[in-house]
């Protein structure tokens, strides 16, 4: 047997060991037992291979489990960057809802300034709540110096969007923005909407009162708006 039969041979036996265990790792995410789901993403993580990206990335966007999900996303930053980066990136544009948020959630994580180009304004327009609160995070968290400006008034569009939880995730997003966010809040504060007005208002606020509470912030915010909309009496 010449050496680079022998060669050869070890290499195949090399792939087929690396298949085996990408295929037991993507089994076991697919577990219908939670705790067998989350040691195998615990794994994936502790022994990264380029091989159980695929399976992490794909079981991203069906785990129904918070704290798996979350161990898959630990996962995916512990593996080679370039590969994982690549292949996150394509779920973003996915019909499935969980995989742009889970997609979107990883990349901020990862944190890698070249990815930013694709948190689309779509993305940050999404209809889904969490997609959009997951692309406000990772914009926030990747934008370049100097482009904090035009993504705050891409931002203020959503300003009165949704429930309690999204809007307080859009005053966080704000806040992350410096002078930027708070020159395209100042404006937001005569909008003609009373919301989007109130959430403007009370986003400058927590900004400067990081102290003060959502909830407190918001109806101190409403009752102003009111009043200076209420017609005067002379």
């Amino acid at each position: 047997m010449t050496q680079q039969h022998t060669d050869e041979q070890r290499s195949d036996d090399r792939r087929l060991t690396e298949q085996r265990l990408a295929e037991q790792v993507a089994t076991a995410l697919a577990a219908g037992d939670a705790s067998t789901r989350l040691r195998a993403a615990l794994h994936a993580g502790t022994n990264p291979r380029p091989e159980y990206v695929e399976a992490l990335v794909r079981r991203c966007a069906v785990e129904p489990d918070f704290y798996v999900r979350d161990m898959l996303t630990w996962a995916l930053t512990r593996a080679d960057r370039e590969g994982t980066v690549a292949q996150v990136l394509l779920e973003l544009s996915s019909e499935v809802a969980q995989a742009r948020s889970q997609a979107l959630h990883t990349l901020s994580k990862l944190g890698e300034p070249q990815t930013w180009p694709a948190i689309t304004e779509a993305l940050l327009r999404d209809a889904d709540d969490e997609v959009a609160r997951a692309a406000w995070r990772a914009a926030t968290g990747l934008v370049p110096t100097g482009s904090e400006g035009a993504l705050a008034v891409v931002l203020a569009t959503q300003l009165g969007r949704g429930d309690r939880d999204v809007r307080l995730s859009l005053s966080r997003a704000f806040g992350q923005l410096g002078d930027a966010g708070m020159a395209v809040l100042e404006g937001a504060r005569s909008h003609a909407d009373p919301e989007v007005a109130a959430h403007a208002t009370a986003t400058l606020r927590l900004i400067e009162d990081p102290d003060e509470g959502f909830d407190a912030a918001i109806e101190d915010a409403r009752r102003t708006v009111a009043l200076l909309a209420s017609p005067t009496v002379s």
